[in-house]
C-alpha cells in the first residue's frame, strides 16, 4: 500500500513562501464556538504562518453570540487595507448560517475560496483564489484521472465546490452527503471529507481502492481520519494518512493564497 506524504509537498510550498515574502501579509481568522479540531487547525496555521512570515489574527466568538456581531467584524476586516485574507474556520455551530457568513467576506479576501462569487468564477476557471482543500486533494488525485471517483462530503457547499473545481481540472467526480452514500465498492477512488472517525472499513471497499482521507476528528487527544487504516492495510493500494496527509498541504496552500492576495494590491 502506497502512503502519500503531504508534509513533503507542504514543505516545498512553505520554503517558496519563506524565500519570496518581503512584506508580511495578514490573515484574519473568524473562529466561533469551541470545536477542538478547529482549535488544532488554527494552531497549525499559526505555526506555519510564523515560519514563512505571515501575520495571523484570530477573532473568537462564543456560540451564544449573535450572528450580526460576526458579520459586523467581517465587514470591518473587509475595509482594513492591512488585512489581505479572511477565512471562517469551519465547521460553524449549527445555529449559524454558514453560507451567509462566508459570503460576507470580500471575495478578493476569500483566501479559502468558498465565497459564492469565487464559486461562480470557479465555474469559468477564473476564481480570485482556487479553493485550498480541493487544491490539496488534487496533489494525490492527479495520478487517478480517468478512474471512477466518489467524494463523501459533510456539506453541499463543499460538495459543489469540489465538483466545480475538478470539472475545471477535467476530472469527473460524484459527491454524496451523509446518508446518501452509494455502494463504495463501485469506486476506484474515494475522497472522504466527513470528519467521522474510521467509518470507512475494509469490507466496504473493493480490492485496490485508493482513498484520499481529508476528514479529521480528535479522539481522546489523537487525530483520527475517516478511514480505518488497519482494516484497509491489505485492501487499499493507496491512502493519504491522518495526520500528515492532506492537512499540511491545506495549510500551506492557504498561506500561499494569502501571499497572492497581498501581491495583488
Amino acid at each position: 500500500m502506497e502512503v502519500f506524504s503531504g508534509k513533503k509537498e507542504a514543505d516545498r510550498i512553505l520554503n517558496y513562501l519563506r524565500e519570496n515574502i518581503k512584506r508580511k501579509p495578514v490573515l484574519a481568522i473568524i473562529y466561533v464556538g469551541n470545536n477542538p479540531e478547529s482549535k488544532l487547525y488554527i494552531a497549525k496555521k499559526r505555526e506555519a504562518a510564523k515560519k514563512v512570515g505571515v501575520i495571523v489574527f484570530c477573532y473568537r466568538f462564543e456560540e451564544s453570540d449573535k450572528e450580526d456581531k460576526i458579520l459586523d467584524k467581517i465587514g470591518k476586516l473587509n475595509r482594513y487595507p492591512s488585512v489581505d485574507g479572511i477565512i471562517v474556520q469551519l465547521p460553524l455551530p449549527d445555529r449559524f448560517d454558514t453560507g451567509k457568513i462566508i459570503n460576507a467576506i470580500d471575495p478578493r479576501k476569500d483566501v479559502d475560496g468558498f465565497h459564492k462569487k469565487n464559486r461562480e468564477l470557479l465555474k469559468k476557471g477564473k476564481p480570485y483564489f482556487w479553493p485550498v482543500l480541493p487544491l490539496a486533494i488534487l496533489f494525490p488525485l492527479k495520478k487517478f484521472k480517468g478512474k471512477k471517483i466518489i467524494a463523501l462530503v459533510n456539506s453541499d457547499i463543499f460538495g459543489e465546490t469540489i465538483k466545480d473545481f475538478f470539472t475545471q481540472k477535467k476530472i469527473d467526480i460524484d459527491y454524496f452527503t451523509k446518508g446518501k452514500e452509494p455502494d463504495l465498492k463501485l469506486a476506484d477512488v474515494i475522497i472522504s471529507v466527513r470528519g467521522e472517525p474510521e467509518f470507512i472499513k475494509g469490507e466496504m471497499v473493493k480490492e485496490g481502492v485508493a482513498i484520499i482521507d481529508a476528514g479529521i476528528k480528535l479522539v481522546e487527544g489523537h487525530l483520527k481520519g475517516d478511514i480505518d487504516i488497519g482494516s484497509l492495510d491489505s485492501k487499499a493500494s493507496f491512502v493519504t494518512p491522518v495526520p500528515g496527509g492532506i492537512g499540511p498541504l491545506t495549510v500551506a496552500l492557504l498561506l500561499k493564497n494569502v501571499y497572492l492576495a497581498s501581491k495583488s494590491k
